[in-house]
């Protein structure tokens, strides 16, 4: 393979469609670091009754401390990701593993409600640095035919995270205590560190694009393993213009209108998407559920997120990624809607809300591969990490609205109206991306 075989967006060669051992270790890999992500934001969700009632803390405080982790992972893809494309993407997710597991120890430990704030914020900048990261990486190294359905199926680790924490809190926090609970999952982080270290490779684009010491022979190593062919000689290394990385490389070279478009649909979809998150299991008890069937709803939503993330990543092998997502936030709207307004047993409200799941973390999730397209290698995790940092600006605005559109007492069937909006509008958005090749 001459370095004229490299792809006209900065990525290296696809070669064979098949997947090898080592392909799928790295996209394994990255999904059990995503479940973790999952286990680290939600946890806190999931031990706030005990927590509250032990430390006697109002609703205005508990709700800093959830603010703290959004916080955190705006901080994360907004500073600190775009250091992938300078330093590599595997040194950002050891870091970022490494901060996340000794700040969830600062929480389990924690004995003010200020040192918990500090330490869920700190876990949070881990989290939405090791995002961007991962998803960079397990685009660069899927096969082309896959790239779309192995950086969904990346995400779809972040439900199962939170479903499983979620059954384990249940069923151990009244034995244990609130903090056993937080030090099990700081455990589980550090734990996961020799993992990484021992099987987790660099990325051949950035060993080829920024050429480390011993480039050629790290690059050539890690093709083979993935079943491509070596490289003879490294490309000239060429020092880039201001104007072709960080974010100048992000809005330039022609990508301003896309990046915009790209930013809008994550802020609606996240919008959208944090409403359902954090109130869904009042909103089932609002839409006629028992109290003790409506903490089912959060977990059967967690499940149809699975699936939903899951299922567009398989489609888009054969359906434009963008139509897909359109195709699915449009559902989830309609779902959304039907939730709200029509009264119905117990069994179609939990199905209803098992879709709600699928087509929001389905559609939304489909932003990432989304965007690894979109973005040349250079870029990559800049490019990821503004999009998911800004974005977090709807993951701010959907629960505080939800919230005062409760307390005014507005009619839930037009709360859900509301929030089907944003849903649409993140799917045109999504949909009116040109990518590259279209160029």
């Amino acid at each position: 393979m001459t370095v004229t075989e490299r792809g006209t967006t900065g990525g290296i060669a696809q070669g064979s469609d098949f997947w090898t051992l080592r392909q799928v270790l790295i996209v394994a890999i990255c999904f059990v670091l995503n479940m973790l992500d999952g286990m680290d934001v939600l946890i806190l969700s999931y031990i706030a009754p005990a927590l509250s009632a032990d430390w006697q803390i109002s609703p205005e405080n508990l709700g800093v401390v959830f603010s703290a982790s959004l916080a955190g992972m705006a901080a994360g893809g907004l500073l600190i990701a775009p250091l992938a494309d300078r330093f590599g993407r595997r040194k950002l997710i050891l870091a970022s593993l490494v901060m996340m597991a000794t700040a969830m120890f600062g929480s389990a430990l924690a004995g003010s409600i200020t040192e918990l704030i500090v330490s869920r914020f700190i876990v949070g900048i881990g989290i939405g640095t090791v995002l961007a990261s991962m998803a960079a990486l397990t685009a660069e190294y899927a096969p082309a035919r896959h790239r779309t359905f192995a950086v969904g199926f990346l995400q779809a680790g972040y439900p199962v995270g939170a479903t499983v924490t979620g059954f384990v809190v249940a069923h151990q926090i009244d034995l244990h205590g609130w903090q056993a609970m937080l030090l099990g999952a700081a455990i589980l982080c550090a734990a996961a560190l020799p993992l990484v270290w021992l099987l987790l490779p660099e990325s051949v684009d950035f060993l080829i694009s920024n050429q480390p010491r011993n480039a050629l022979a790290r690059a050539n190593k890690l093709l083979v393993s993935i079943g491509r062919p070596p490289l003879e000689a490294l490309p000239e290394l060429r020092i880039a213009e201001k104007s072709q990385i960080g974010l100048r490389g992000v809005l330039g070279a022609g990508r301003t209108r896309g990046t915009l478009l790209l930013w809008m649909a994550t802020i609606f979809g996240f919008m959208t998407l944090y409403f359902v998150i954090s109130w869904i299991p009042k909103l089932a008890v609002e839409a006629g559920l028992p109290a003790t069937e409506a903490i089912y709803a959060g977990a059967i939503y967690n499940i149809g997120a699975f699936i939903g993330i899951t299922s567009i990543g398989l489609a888009a092998s054969r359906i434009d990624l963008r139509r897909l997502i359109l195709i699915y936030m449009v559902l989830a709207a309609g779902a959304l809607v039907v939730f709200g307004a029509v009264s119905m047993p117990i069994a179609a409200t939990l199905s209803t809300a098992f879709l709600i799941g699928a087509f929001i973390q389905g559609g939304f999730n489909g932003c990432y591969p989304l965007a690894t397209r979109f973005y040349p290698a250079e870029v990559r995790s800049t490019g990821l990490g503004w999009a998911m940092g800004v974005g977090r600006i709807g993951a701010v605005i959907g629960p505080m609205l939800g919230g005062i559109l409760l307390a005014e007492k507005v009619a839930l069937p037009v709360i859900f109206v509301i929030f089907a909006v944003p849903a649409v509008l993140a799917g045109l958005c999504a949909s009116l991306i040109r990518l590259p090749a279209e160029d």
